[in-house]
């Protein structure tokens, strides 16, 4: 048993995470490879490694001939017999090759064969790990800045913060822990290129499925979300279990869940809101924290009239108009956005509480005594006067 190589794949397997078959096969080749370097060509060679003991041999399988012309694939008969005492001309015999005779040009091919092989493993490896890890949130620790990029480490790679994706007016120490996104994993021939993001939405997603237990298990679902990183962020959410609140769920007790993840994100504003299959209702709440008189919503055309009390027209629009801004993302609608004056000035609003109307069964016809008694008693009341 070859104890030696045998300890060595064991320890490779574990640190590279390479199975020892792969291993293997990659000392087949190299030992190929020795062979053709050494003999110049290696055609008729056979590598058989035991993987339970890791023994190999090496042999060339050669055709016994009265004249040899290619000490390489041929052999005497006399010669042949020493390997087979009753080979026959036309025959073929294995004749073994000792590694030992390799010279060392030969012995340093077949070694970088090996190290190129595992090299090709491990970044094999590494690919599926982060590539299965893609659209996940993971902890780095931030390393070191490339210009305006900055160094992750992520544990065996190290992952690239493009400035793109940094939040505007973040900025990290060496050594400081930080949750990134996984936007994309990328081969590339010196190994997986890993881009990560601070700034896109499903990074909130993420962090409050690790936070919620109830959005984790499905209980409570998140609908929609948009956001403006580093600034506000608006999602929408729907509980499938009526006894669970989603927004509640969401911003846990004393607001713990929530602020764990403001925290996690350097402060950044969260709205939660409830989802509603009804566009108006929708709305309305996606332009939450303001108050709304009424939504005219036209699903088809995907547009809105929003009317809101003249006091909270400013609110409902938000600063440089992120409110709103936020709000149509969330819902998908195209909100026009009015105060109530401005609303009746155009048309677009009547405001029927002003106003005294009827329901239809508030009427009924008058009987022909009724209407002679009326008549008779607005006679009698112009006779008084």
């Amino acid at each position: 048993m070859n104890t030696e190589l045998s300890e060595a794949l064991e320890i490779l397997e574990k640190e590279k995470n390479i199975s020892k078959d792969t291993l293997l096969g990659a000392i087949e080749q190299s030992l190929l490879q020795a062979c053709k370097n050494h003999f110049g060509k290696a055609d008729n060679v056979k590598v058989n490694i035991d993987p339970e003991t890791c023994d190999f041999s090496v042999y060339a399988e050669k055709t016994v001939s009265e004249n040899v012309e290619d000490p390489v694939t041929e052999i005497s008969l006399e010669k042949a017999r020493e390997y087979r005492s009753y080979a026959q001309l036309g025959e073929t015999v294995n004749v073994p090759i000792q590694s030992k005779e390799f010279g060392r040009i030969a012995t340093q091919n077949a070694k970088n064969v090996i190290l190129q092989k595992i090299r090709e493993e491990e970044r094999k490896v590494l690919f599926d790990q982060y590539y299965g890890k893609e659209k996940e949130v993971v902890t780095g620790i931030v390393q070191r800045y490339l210009g305006k990029n900055i160094s992750i480490n992520l544990g065996k790679i190290d992952a690239v913060l493009s400035e793109n994706e940094q939040v505007k007016g973040e900025v990290f120490k060496p050594t400081e822990r930080i949750k990134v996104y996984i936007l994309e994993v990328k081969d590339s021939p010196k190994g997986p290129r890993v881009i990560v993001s601070r700034t896109h939405p499903e990074l909130v997603k993420r962090l409050f499925e690790s936070e919620v237990a109830e959005v984790k298990d499905g209980t409570v679902e998140i609908k929609s979300i948009a956001r403006e990183a580093g600034s506000r962020t608006k999602i929408a959410v729907w509980s499938n279990d009526p006894d669970v609140d989603p927004v509640g769920a969401c911003v846990g007790m004393n607001g713990a869940r929530v602020n764990a993840i403001v925290n996690e994100l350097r402060g950044e504003k969260i709205d939660i809101i409830n989802w509603s299959e009804n566009p108006a209702i929708l709305i309305e709440n996606a332009l939450s924290p303001a108050k709304v008189i009424a939504v005219m919503a036209d699903p088809d055309e995907k547009t809105a009239l929003v009317v809101v009390p003249d006091y909270q027209l400013s609110l409902a629009i938000g600063k440089e108009g992120q409110n709103a801004r936020l709000a149509a993302r969330l819902t998908g609608f195209k909100i026009d956005i009015k105060s109530e004056t401005q609303a009746k000035e155009s048309g677009d609003f009547y405001d029927y509480d002003e106003d005294e109307y009827y329901e239809e069964e508030d009427f009924y016809e008058e009987s022909e005594e009724e209407e002679a008694s009326r008549s008779e008693e607005c006679v009698n009341d112009e006779d008084e006067e």
